[in-house]
């Protein structure tokens, strides 16, 4: 009896590179599930801080780690809901100060470790677009589809902007620009899963596409390398 097969679509790049609006879009369109990794690390980040633990703290974060029950539920238009501990957080981990603290708590191994699992059991059971900074280095190294999504700083800077001032947050640019370079600097250069593309990933960079022109382009690649065309 063959045992059906599911398809893992790998998406990762920087900040703003525009990985979750278009991984989300294109999962959408290919009737795949959407898995947003950058959401789930802002999840235990904000059951961390919650609890006065800071991202640095090995030691707190390990005596905590096994309180994190995260389970992830999807509305009618797509949308990945961070369901932690039976309670709703999505709006909350959409902060400035949880993406400061999902980047620096990412790094350690042993929420990595803790979330590891979970979200190689997800490409295991369903279709998915995944994305995050090392899906396609480590979390799902044998995807079917590497994508490495990038664009230049200040247009993601002012993708950011644009984001969090739509939501009623009052930033300023060259705050965010600068916030984002230093996210981009900590992502690269630190020692566990740092970003960096896959060496099958397929560069697609954004700086000059809106977003029908990226996400056409990304399902594009991915028709293509599943033999879909």
């Amino acid at each position: 009896m063959t045992t059906k097969r599911n398809y893992a679509i790998a998406i990762d790049g920087p900040a703003g590179s525009g990985k979750s609006t278009m991984a989300r879009r294109v999962a959408k369109d290919l009737g795949f599930v959407y898995v947003d990794t950058g959401a789930i690390y802002r999840t235990v980040g904000y059951h961390m801080d919650f609890y006065g633990i800071g991202p640095k703290d090995t030691d707190g974060i390990t005596r905590l780690i096994g309180d994190v029950n995260i389970v992830i539920e999807y509305d009618a238009d797509g949308l990945q809901h961070m369901i932690l501990n039976g309670r709703d957080v999505t709006e909350e981990i959409r902060t400035p100060e949880m993406s400061k603290i999902a980047s620096v708590i990412s790094a350690q191994k042993v929420v990595r470790d803790y979330l590891l699992d979970m979200q190689r059991q997800l490409a295991r059971t369903h279709n998915v677009v995944m994305d995050g900074r090392d899906i396609g280095t480590v979390v799902l190294p044998g995807a079917d589809v590497k994508i490495f999504l990038t664009a230049d700083p200040e247009v993601r800077a002012r993708r950011r902007f644009d984001e969090l001032t739509a939501k009623g947050e009052k930033v300023q640019y060259e705050k965010v620009l600068q916030d984002l370079i230093a996210r981009d600097e900590q992502d690269k250069n630190r020692k566990i899963a740092p970003l960096r593309p896959a060496k099958d990933a397929v560069h697609l960079d954004t700086t000059d596409l809106d977003i029908e022109q990226a996400a056409a382009a990304m399902e594009s690649i991915i028709k293509e390398k599943l033999g879909q065309r």
